[in-house]
């Protein structure tokens, strides 16, 4: 793969114990911001008074390929790699592993889209990350791009107003989560002025795995096979989410509205794109808007929608189906998921006997064009 320009579509930052504590009003929100609390044997992270997301396999970069029954949730800030804080350090894992560019997003601030209730906490600790987000990105301008925390909810004014301020620091994409809360889905008029801003800003939008709203993330419930059973089918409520927006006819509204559907895979694609086209046809009882022309679903899919995926050698094979053009490869480091320190040698098993000219657009050229890399 040394003749490509690699860029991750999907990397991560373990965010310092110091993130928020350091950037938030103590004398406002008390304990209630996310802090580090060191235990015996394992670290913790809290928020609102309650535990959130563990220490452990959000660094644990590299144990698959070795010791894949040692990968466990516990863990201690102190075996972080280096590079999950420190832009150098990020920036030289990088070149261990091939990579040029890369797309960040949060760790532990995963979990607070499920974790925290309050608005006004969430979007204050947000935008604390959001602030340190841009400082880290800041220091390899041309190699880290950063996808801002953006909570909407009830508020969109607020939500646009802070995509504006971020923008101004530097990030040019945004997550959102995967899917919101039950009684505010993608579909309702209420977003208008979101999608409008963004295309006219061209901030990408993310739809990042493990980022749903209170209420719809069975593992926040505690079900015994909740865990395992989230981790297979993750693809579910991300797929909700793009039906509510393309049935809602908003990527006809705002034609050059681009989103991202990350760290979901993309075997499940080629069907998902078939039955939205099926349902379109057959339901038009039902149908909520209809398109102009003989425009159908599947066409979103493919002006508007990409994908960014691992290692998922079943996607590749069906690439036709869901739109080379569409498909950006990330790392997912530093997590114990992530393809470091082997991500080329899994590329170049994953892409064998695909077209010189398409390897080049899944292994970076996409991500570039999507995120403003050069």
């Amino acid at each position: 793969m040394g003749k490509y320009r690699v860029i991750s579509s999907d990397s991560h930052v373990v965010e310092p114990p110091n993130v928020w504590v350091e950037r938030m009003d103590r004398s406002k929100f008390g304990d209630r911001i996310p802090h580090l609390v060191k235990g015996d044997p394992h670290d913790s992270w809290y928020v609102d008074n309650k535990e959130t997301g563990g220490v452990g396999a959000i660094a644990q970069a590299g144990l698959r390929f070795d010791r894949p029954e040692d990968i466990v949730q516990e863990g201690n800030f102190a075996d972080v790699r280096p590079g999950g804080y420190i832009p150098s350090e990020h920036v030289k894992d990088m070149d261990v592993d091939g990579v040029y560019g890369g797309l960040v997003y949060p760790s532990i601030g995963l979990a607070l889209y499920r974790d925290m209730e309050d608005p006004e906490l969430t979007r204050a600790v947000f935008a604390a990350y959001n602030d340190w987000l841009a400082d880290f990105c800041s220091a390899y301008p041309d190699r880290l791009k950063g996808a801002a925390m953006i909570l909407i909810d009830d508020d969109v004014e607020q939500a646009i107003d802070e995509v504006r301020r971020v923008a101004g620091l530097g990030l040019n994409s945004a997550m959102l989560s995967s899917y919101p809360r039950a009684d505010l889905t993608y579909d309702q008029p209420m977003y208008e002025p979101f999608w409008a801003m963004a295309e006219e800003n061209g901030i990408t939008l993310n739809l990042h795995v493990t980022t749903n709203r209170p209420g719809a993330d069975p593992i926040a419930r505690g079900f015994q096979t909740a865990k395992t059973s989230s981790y297979v089918q993750h693809d579910y409520w991300v797929r909700m989410s793009l039906c509510h927006i393309i049935f809602s006819g908003v990527l006809e509204r705002y034609p050059n509205l681009k989103l991202a559907n990350v760290e979901h895979e993309l075997g499940w694609l080629p069907y998902f794109i078939n039955r939205i086209d099926v349902a379109y046809r057959e339901k038009q009882q039902s149908l909520a808007y209809s398109f102009k022309n003989d425009t159908l679903p599947s066409d979103f899919m493919r002006n508007n929608v990409y994908h960014s995926f691992q290692e998922d050698a079943l996607g590749i094979e069906l690439r036709h189906l869901i739109g080379v053009e569409n498909l950006m490869w990330g790392s997912d480091y530093p997590h114990s998921e992530s393809t470091f320190p082997k991500s080329l040698e899994i590329l170049d098993r994953i892409l064998e006997g695909v077209p010189e000219e398409e390897k080049a657009m899944i292994v970076g050229g996409n991500a570039a064009r999507v995120y403003g890399f050069n």
